[in-house]
């Protein structure tokens, strides 16, 4: 065998390894592409209108289209994950229009197009009495406990220099801001989040360890309407 010959082949054997370590690195607990809603569940607020949720295909992609009209609802996933197991999560999204209203860090104006949530496990128990009281009377409106804590990752209506800021509702909740502006309406985005490095940004300590996620497209404060798109979701690490 000639040398060049040595080399393609040592080469071809390196590329090997490289690939083979990445496939191993890279793993996917689920991918969700929305070919049907089993796996998700609707989530209502109380005197809210629902927003609408419907799978729509285009060629052979299948992808989620939630349309709101002064509406909040949400659609949570049936299967909870470890982040410390899959700290990552993936998809696309997309959006028609955003809020001409839509205020980051105002009740009025606390609406987005579109969120992703990640939603912290609430174990009974661990907290203060009248922190136990308000869970305990949210559960038998809601049917469940609420979240521990959450981030809310969301296409914002307007331009705002911080990436993470505050719910105006509550201190348990932080908004993570993807995108934002008009610039990308209409375009399909890819988005990669690390829920670890950014729960730690946002609370300043390390998360929960179990989780799931929920989808939310809701205009109940602004009182407008917008229609958004969501596919290939996936937990990986």
């Amino acid at each position: 065998m000639k040398v060049c010959d040595h080399a393609m082949l040592a080469l071809v054997i390196f590329m090997s390894l490289i690939l083979c370590s990445l496939a191993a690195e890279r793993k996917t607990l689920f991918r969700e592409d929305f070919l049907n809603l089993e796996n998700w569940r609707p989530f209502y607020f109380p005197k809210k209108k629902h927003t609408v949720y419907a799978i729509e295909q285009e060629g052979d992609k299948h992808f989620l289209r939630a349309e709101s009209n002064d509406s909040a609802s949400a659609l949570v996933y049936r299967k909870k994950f470890n982040v410390y197991e899959y700290p990552r999560v993936k998809w696309r999204w997309k959006v028609n229009n955003i809020y001409a209203r839509g205020d980051d860090g105002t009740k009025a104006g606390d609406d987005y197009p579109v969120r992703v949530y990640i939603a912290f496990d609430y174990s009974p128990g661990a907290e203060g009495f009248f922190e136990r009281i308000k869970n305990c009377l949210t559960k038998k409106v809601y049917g469940e406990y609420p979240p521990h804590s959450s981030l809310n990752y969301v296409w914002a209506s307007k331009d705002h220099k911080e990436r993470i800021i505050n719910s105006p509702f509550t201190g348990k909740v932080r908004i993570v801001i993807l995108q934002k502006g008009e610039s990308n309406i209409g375009k399909w985005q890819d988005e990669d989040i690390d829920i670890i490095e950014d729960y730690r940004s946002a609370f300043g300590k390390a998360p929960p360890p179990i989780a799931n996620i929920a989808i939310m497209n809701d205009s109940d404060n602004t009182h407008e309407s917008s229609i958004s798109f969501l596919e290939c979701l996936e937990v990986h690490r």
